[in-house]
């Protein structure tokens, strides 16, 4: 009887020890294999965050492929039969929310710290960095009084031929900044009316790329410019460069999605978690001045959120009319 209780008791004690086993979370250096991440992020921060989470997790290979949100989009479509890559890392969220047949759900190990207006309702995607809008200016060829304040002040023809925007059907941040536009008033018709009038004021001059216009402004070329926080706030130390949030603003964030039948899931999923991590968070803040999506980090050097003047944004009109509203911005520029 006693041979037999012994018996007994050794293989309970295997069991739990077993059981333990299955559910003990593993070391950084026991993940393994390969991760293929999409980011149409800009090179600096996306060197940086992806070295960081290499040298947490030594032991898993990182291919980074860089493009712009809408190429690295439709990439994830046509791949969508034998997904290539792993993760979407970046990307306006208005954009990622027409492509969530193509991602999987996920709930990330951080999704306490993030507020629902930051992520998707069905868990398609995740924001790891909300983007507010600016305008940003070169003080040598505009007056501090005469800087645009709102939207509607970008119609001013004393502007005309003097503002530098990308075209919204090849730029994501560009695409928000329209919607921004739309959204900021009472109806998208009346909307449609200020930015009719904001087209004839580029004068014929669009930017084939977001990324053009603060630096066209840094460079004299253009007075002012509409770009996103994360480019205005690198000319901090330009005494010739400021820039304002206009009112009825927006703050969509960046977004992560974990790509559907992707070959590393589990990596993929580690490195969303790592990504909006309050250690990679911080980095980003305080190193390439991205603004934290976590409510328990607070952002070094830029302004509070709940200090900024934040409109309604609507993410499913934004992302079921996409074509619709380019169309609508093709036709008036056509004119």
């Amino acid at each position: 009887m006693k041979k037999l209780v012994k018996i007994l008791a050794f293989a309970l004690a295997a069991m739990m020890l077993l059981s333990g086993a299955a559910i003990a979370e593993k070391a950084p250096e026991e993940y393994t294999g390969s991760l293929v991440v999409y980011s149409p992020h800009d090179a600096d921060p996306l060197n940086a965050g992806v070295a960081q989470f290499q040298a947490k997790y030594p032991n898993i290979k990182v291919e980074v492929i860089a493009a712009g949100t809408g190429e690295l989009c439709q990439r994830v479509v046509a791949e969508s039969e034998n997904p290539q890559g792993d993760v979407l890392w970046g990307g306006g969220a208005d954009t990622l929310a027409g492509y969530t047949n193509y991602f999987a759900p996920y709930v990330s190990v951080n999704d306490d710290v993030i507020a629902e207006s930051f992520k998707d309702a069905a868990d398609m995607w995740i924001g790891e960095s909300p983007l507010p809008m600016v305008i940003i200016y070169n003080k040598t060829l505009i007056d501090e009084a005469d800087v645009p304040k709102t939207w509607d002040d970008l119609t001013n023809e004393a502007l005309k031929g003097k503002i530098a925007y990308a075209s919204p059907a090849k730029s994501g941040s560009a695409y928000t900044q329209l919607c921004t536009m739309l959204f900021s008033k009472p109806t998208i018709e009346e909307g449609w009316d200020m930015v009719g009038k904001f087209i004839a004021n580029l004068d014929g001059k669009i930017q084939d790329s977001s990324g053009n216009c603060h630096k066209l402004v840094a460079a004299g070329e253009y007075a002012i410019g509409v770009t996103i926080e994360k480019s205005a706030v690198l000319y901090a130390d330009n005494p010739d460069i400021g820039y304002i949030y206009p009112a009825a603003n927006s703050a969509v964030p960046d977004g992560v999605a974990l790509i559907k039948g992707c070959p590393n899931e589990e990596n993929a999923k580690l490195f969303i978690d790592f990504v909006t991590s309050a250690e990679c968070q911080t980095s980003q803040n305080v190193d390439w001045a991205r603004r934290p999506v976590r409510s328990d980090v607070e952002p070094q050097g830029l302004v509070a959120l709940s200090e900024l003047d934040l409109g309604d944004y609507d993410f499913a009109y934004a992302a079921t009319e996409k074509e619709n509203i380019i169309d609508t911005w093709n036709d008036l520029t056509a004119q």
